[in-house]
């Protein structure tokens, strides 16, 4: 038993890829390499992020098919997908279809809202019906429905050589209990928890105080935020919820590492002095530090004291080589600390 709490039972990790715009073939193995390393030391899980139109992953459900057939063991999840950019009933036939391909493994992470830029986008996105698209929680209910087998269409039967399912096919069996909601508000957090999913918490919420309130540190909004979640959900304590913050650990790293790691979080830190933009979020700070000192910073963080999984998010714009260092350090030093441990080699999907 650690010494500070009870023991962290899952850890993973999530990464957005360092890319190149004239040359994002590199980028897209390099993100293949990393999640296949993931798998051989040992983590339950590796995640990867939307970026559409940046220079990234702009599909992360096809590079977790990828990703399906270089491991065999390891949790594939999206953190998130923003469901405004998606039609729920062929998003459903994809996801579905990545599930079966990693044998029950993918954990689809949602999101709703209008996409980013909406003003710019919307014209492309949904030329003929932007004014009337229900970008709301409805949108991750019709998802859910089509994931578990509620019918689609009202045709079915024999037409010619072909047969027709009224229902999404393939049927991913278990798919719709790994579905997450990825919230930053009490609203969402409340709401994912009367749905029956799974909850994702980042480094980011929402302050719920007005202009000129006190708010409380991000820590605080973050716990209150969970207990809300586990308060709604038909699980309650049960029901799993995970925390991702940027956390860099410094075992094994090069003075250059430690150094550039430092000034990365450093540039980052004036942002959690206060709420930021119209939406007054409040971020994590970032942890730098040898796994000793992070441990003793997360086990007296009160909203990691209420998860019993953690998605660390990878620091973005970072070298291939740091990331192997950071992952080596995590499973190999942070997560004991944390008392984690690394699934057993016999179980891992390493290829040869």
């Amino acid at each position: 038993m650690p010494p500070h709490g009870v023991p962290l039972e899952r850890m993973g990790f999530l990464t957005i890829g360092t890319f190149d715009a004239a040359d994002p073939g590199p980028g897209h193995e390099r993100v293949l390499e990393v999640i296949e390393l993931g798998e051989q030391l040992g983590f339950d899980s590796a995640w990867v992020r939307h970026r559409h139109l940046q220079h990234g992953i702009s599909s992360p459900v096809a590079v977790l098919a990828a990703a399906t057939q270089r491991t065999s063991r390891i949790d594939l999840g999206t953190a998130v997908i923003p469901l405004g950019w998606e039609n729920p009933l062929r998003l459903a036939e994809d996801l579905a279809t990545v599930d079966v391909l990693a044998g029950g493994r993918l954990n689809p992470g949602l999101s709703v809202g209008a996409p980013i830029h909406w003003e710019h986008v919307k014209a492309s996105l949904y030329p003929d019906t932007a004014d009337v698209e229900d970008l709301t929680y409805r949108r991750v209910e019709r998802l859910l429905a089509a994931i578990a087998g509620a019918p689609v269409s009202s045709f079915e039967g024999v037409e010619g050589i072909e047969t027709f399912s009224p229902r999404v096919e393939p049927h991913a069996a278990g798919l719709r209990e790994r579905v997450w909601y990825g919230g930053a508000s009490r609203r969402s957090a409340e709401w994912a928890g009367s749905t029956g999913l799974n909850f994702l918490t980042s480094n980011v919420v929402r302050s719920e105080t007005a202009p000129g309130e006190p708010t409380p540190d991000f820590a605080t909004i973050q716990r209150s935020h969970l207990g809300a979640f586990r308060a709604a959900h038909p699980d309650g304590e049960r029901a799993r919820a995970s925390q991702g913050l940027v956390v860099i650990p410094t075992d094994g790293a090069t003075a250059d590492q430690r150094a550039r790691y430092q000034r990365y979080v450093d540039a980052r830190t004036p942002r959690t002095a206060e709420p930021q933009g119209p939406g007054r979020m409040v971020f994590a700070r970032d942890l730098v530090g040898t796994s000793e000192q992070l441990a003793e910073a997360l086990w007296a963080d009160v909203g990691f004291q209420a998860v019993r999984e953690v998605v660390f998010a990878l620091p973005f714009t970072f070298e291939h080589e740091d990331y192997v260092q950071i992952l080596t350090a995590m499973a190999e030093h942070l997560g004991p600390a944390l008392g984690w441990h690394p699934r057993p080699r016999a179980e891992r999907g390493v290829r040869s």
